[in-house]
């Protein structure tokens, strides 16, 4: 610490030199942050899917329906511990824009089957007890100003095209960060009252809850041999590897991010690389009298690399602080990324990259510096 004013002396040289470097650096690491989050928002959920649950949908594709009948055949395969549906409402709430997940549900199915959302019990008995009762994530309710009490006109261009009045009697939280809180579930018996007869008697998927998480694999051949050859026959999956497909239909997310941080870091390296060599060659004779007045090979070699290292862990910092409060502020889409965070682990990983940047832009000017002959260096004084 007893040379930082001579290592931050150094860096404040060439002044516009040093803030463009800066600059540069902390652009490249507010980048790494945001891609980041987008990546957590995109493949997140997988990491948040119950390894105990399956997913049943119809096996051409999930917008096909599937007979509400199915559920008691599901329960009665041994190992299943309990099932409960969904369906796709697609509604628009003022404006198409406004896109976020409605369901219709069967509340004291669909609760337990989901812990990671948190409904008080008074707001679960009400839930139960208002036929056109709905509850809201606290992420959508914070969008659009809801609260309990509130009733809210949904218009669903798939079910009729019509607009749905739901009276919202709870507001539910994430057990664990990251949690989606976007959606709105609202009760299936009011939903049947509300569609055509031909849609009555469908659904548009199943949860399915295993006793033994290690025969999932198991248990989702056995689902799909129970309606094999039938009019609708299903594809049944762990929760992961369902999330995961919706990922997939974008392309191989982490080899994208990969791919543009790589681009971007090999640039900055050869940036920061010039600037810390260009500097060192600057200093030779000062350096030189250094050496002369008794500072070592390796108290040079320190020196130059806690040059390089402040550089980039200062901007590094910068651009990783600004990165967490941009995804700090939640889904910047509207609804569209609603898992947009920058995780804990991801900051670490930046904060390593800082330094592994500071060490490989410094080490070569370093090893120049320390290989530095006296009177060579006193000679371009």
């Amino acid at each position: 610490m007893k040379f930082l004013h001579l290592i931050w002396g150094n860096l404040m040289r060439k002044k516009l030199r040093t803030s463009l470097t800066l600059l540069s650096i902390l652009v490249a690491f507010i980048l790494f942050g945001l891609l980041c989050a987008v990546k957590q928002a995109l493949v997140g959920g997988v990491e948040l899917a119950g390894v105990d649950r399956l997913i049943v949908r119809h096996k051409v594709s999930l917008i096909q329906l599937l007979p509400a009948s199915y559920k008691a055949r599901m329960e009665k395969i041994p190992g299943v511990a309990a099932v409960a549906h969904q369906t796709w409402f697609g509604g628009i709430y003022q404006d198409p824009k406004n896109f976020f997940m409605q369901c219709p549900v069967v509340p004291g199915e669909f609760m337990p089957m989901f812990p990671e959302f948190l409904l008080p019990p008074d707001q679960m008995a009400a839930w139960q007890a208002t036929r056109t009762g709905a509850i809201v994530g606290r992420n959508s309710a914070d969008r659009f100003k809801w609260k309990i009490g509130d009733k809210v006109p949904i218009n669903s261009p798939l079910w009729g095209q019509k607009t749905w009045t739901f009276d919202i009697v709870g507001i539910f939280e994430g057990a664990k960060k990251g949690t989606d809180t976007t959606a709105l579930f609202f009760r299936q018996d009011y939903f049947e009252e509300g569609i055509s007869e031909r849609g009555r008697g469908l659904v548009g998927w199943y949860t399915v809850r295993v006793n033994d998480p290690a025969r999932a694999a198991d248990l989702a051949q056995r689902i799909d041999a129970e309606f094999e050859n039938s009019p609708a026959e299903t594809r049944a999956e762990p929760e992961g590897a369902f999330v995961q497909g919706f990922a997939n239909q974008m392309g191989n997310i982490a080899l994208i991010v990969a791919s543009i941080l790589a681009a971007v870091f090999f640039t900055i390296l050869l940036v920061t690389g010039s600037t810390m060599s260009q500097a060192v060659r600057e200093r030779i004779g000062e350096l030189g009298v250094l050496k002369a007045i008794g500072f070592t090979n390796g108290q040079l070699l320190g020196l130059v690399l806690a040059e390089s290292c402040l550089l980039s862990l200062f901007g590094g910092g910068l651009g990783l602080a600004g990165a967490w409060l941009i995804s700090a502020g939640g889904d910047p889409t509207g609804g569209m990324l609603p898992l947009f965070h920058l995780p804990a682990g991801d900051l670490a990983v930046g904060a390593a990259i800082a330094v592994a940047l500071g060490l490989i832009t410094g080490v070569f000017p370093a090893l120049q510096a320390m290989r530095l002959r006296v009177a060579d260096a006193l000679r371009r004084m």
